[in-house]
């Protein structure tokens, strides 16, 4: 493939545009995610899908992620395909933000985020899974009975950004702001997929929970806010909250404004509690259905951990567990596609890109690209030995995006799933409850429309 500008002679975007009884019959059938890949298989790496009057491009070639997220990153950004999340959930924090506002974001933020800086909070993913392991132990450990995992995923990464970003100890408090945003993520989720949007203002049964919910976290933020600044600054607790609204802008040498903490927080717990709660629900589905892993997996637990908890030093001697974690993450990326606008004229592989086109990067398909990824479908964690992922195309793998708009909470997740399958693995087997086939699909983000309920035993 020629990345390069090709003005002279640019070749015509290949179009798909099923009708709507087509598309909805594949859906019912496939699964929207398994009609998008099943698509792409169909058209090739770099197409245009026209619904109506909406349309994308959607993007799967390594090369074209990598054009559009680094090398000509300047022709895209986060513009109308996030509008929705602007509007009713994230404001214009680290995730929505574009433009000098971003850069300035991102370079006040980053240094928190680094694999030194979440270091900090590796006491709390060591307490809040003990806190997790204990509850199994007390209420599902040879009940019979089958947990939804996801469930039990939210609750847990939930606690821990809580307790990261705003020191929130009471769980009655964890519980609700959980709740709360799921709420405000579901609905923005429900109303992507209808094919006419109600106004917000409209007061109908899921506009007035969302408008609850929000009021109940935003509420929630502004007094935490409000009380901290009534102490003296050395009583600050010392968490992510407090990190943004002590940390001075190094062009301005400004605080952060209100809103921007409120919108901030808003993002770092939507962004960082649910999608690690995903790819730790699929890890354990994964492990359930490889035996011969999941038999590597704690073997390698046993011999390295012992009776004890991990330390940071001990999860550099658990590769392979890191490998199970990358895996999962390959094979059920938290996030299956995501978006970028054109913000200039571009060509992509000869093939010309007008500014206001929204890309879609197909994630789930580049992570199974038959070109770069032997039996794709196939759950091996040995692709992540040094030597196979180095000759890999390094930009074949992208689950927290890629680029300088990487996911800013990336080394925090992979972090915090390293402690907690370390943890749990090595006191527990999770089986999928017998008979259940997950359906597999994504609303927003991924999951199984049918639950993933797992029996929880001891090892």
């Amino acid at each position: 493939m020629n990345p390069a500008l090709a003005i002279d002679t640019p070749r015509p975007l290949n179009e798909y545009t099923p009708t709507t009884l087509e598309m909805l019959k594949a859906v019912r059938r496939e699964g929207f995610l398994g009609w998008m890949l099943n698509t792409w298989r169909q058209q090739g790496d770099l197409f245009r899908i026209r619904m109506g009057s909406q349309s994308f491009v959607l993007v799967t070639h390594p090369d074209h992620v990598r054009d559009i997220n680094v090398t000509r990153r300047e022709r895209y950004d986060k513009g109308e395909s996030y509008d929705v999340l602007r509007e009713l959930l994230l404001g214009n924090g680290i995730v929505t933000a574009t433009g000098d506002d971003w850069r300035r974001q991102r370079k006040l933020m980053a240094p928190f985020f680094t694999p030194r800086g979440v270091e900090k909070f590796y006491p709390i993913f060591l307490s809040d899974t003990q806190q997790l392991m204990e509850r199994w132990r007390s209420r599902h450990l040879g009940s019979g009975r089958p947990v939804e995992m996801l469930d039990e995923m939210m609750l847990v990464t939930a606690s821990v950004i809580l307790h990261s970003v705003f020191s929130t100890e009471s769980d009655e408090a964890v519980l609700r702001i959980k709740d709360s945003i799921e709420t405000m993520l579901t609905h923005i989720s429900d109303m992507r997929v209808r094919p006419v949007r109600v106004p917000q203002w409209v007061p109908t049964p899921g506009n007035l929970r969302f408008r609850r919910a929000q009021k109940l976290v935003t509420d929630y933020i502004r007094e935490l806010i409000a009380r901290r600044r009534a102490l003296p600054t050395e009583q600050w607790p010392d968490d992510l909250l407090t990190k943004l609204m002590t940390t001075k802008d190094e062009e301005t040498g400004m605080l952060m404004a209100e809103q921007l903490l409120i919108d901030n927080g808003l993002t770092m717990f939507a962004a960082g509690h649910e999608t690690t709660a995903r790819t730790l629900s699929f890890l354990w589905y994964a492990l359930s259905q490889n035996p011969e892993v999941e038999r590597r997996l704690h073997a390698e637990l046993d011999s390295v951990l012992g009776d004890a908890p991990p330390t940071l030093n001990d999860l550099k001697r658990l590769p392979y567990t890191l490998q199970v974690v990358k895996e999962v993450l390959r094979l059920y990326p938290a996030a299956p596609m995501y978006a970028r606008d054109a913000v200039a004229d571009d060509e992509l592989d000869g093939v010309r890109i007008p500014a206001g086109t929204r890309m879609i990067i197909f994630t789930y398909g580049t992570h199974r690209h038959p070109a770069f990824w032997d039996e794709p479908e196939r759950f091996d964690p040995d692709r992540w030995l040094p030597e196979r992922e180095a000759a890999r195309h390094s930009y074949a793998y992208h689950p927290f995006a890629i680029g300088p708009r990487i996911c800013l909470g990336n080394n925090f997740s992979l972090l915090e799933t390293h402690v907690m399958t370390a943890m749990l693995a090595r006191r527990f087997k999770l089986r999928l409850k017998p008979g259940h086939v997950p359906r597999i699909d994504m609303s927003g983000t991924l999951g199984s429309r049918n639950g993933l309920p797992m029996l929880i035993e001891a090892r």
